[in-house]
């Protein structure tokens, strides 16, 4: 019984962190746009795209419904962001903070990854096990 509070907990919390990055992808957007590569054409779109789908991905993982498919999506969309991204900007860095910094988000989103794909793995047909 108390694996299984710790584990909805840490759910919550990631569905938590999710909701507070998509709402500032979507008050914020100019200050993300510089993380859209400039070669994918939509700009500012992606933006409010990538804000919805970490909101869309917290409210399955809070209410229980399509969280396989949103833990799979969500762990797509942040490998993606580590390869087109930061990955990127850490091989650019011009200076120590610059590479510090792209390496931190890089991080980040890898571990958000690895745990969206705990919580795909540990998914039934009816949602959460635990």
């Amino acid at each position: 019984m108390t694996q299984r509070i710790i584990s909805r907990v840490a759910i919550y919390l990631l569905s938590v962190v999710m909701i507070v990055f998509g709402y500032y992808h979507i008050q914020h957007p100019r200050n993300m746009l510089v993380f859209v590569p400039d070669n994918l054409p939509g700009g500012i779109t992606w933006v409010y795209v990538v804000g919805i789908a970490f909101i869309l991905a917290a409210i399955a993982f809070i209410f229980n419904k399509f969280v396989k498919l949103a833990a799979y999506l969500l762990a797509l969309m942040l490998f993606l962001f580590v390869l087109t991204v930061h990955l990127p900007n850490y091989n650019q860095a011009g200076d120590v903070e610059m590479k510090q910094t792209a390496l931190i988000s890089l991080l980040k989103d890898l571990a958000l990854a690895a745990f969206a794909l705990h919580i795909a793995g540990s998914v039934d047909s009816h949602g959460m096990k635990f």
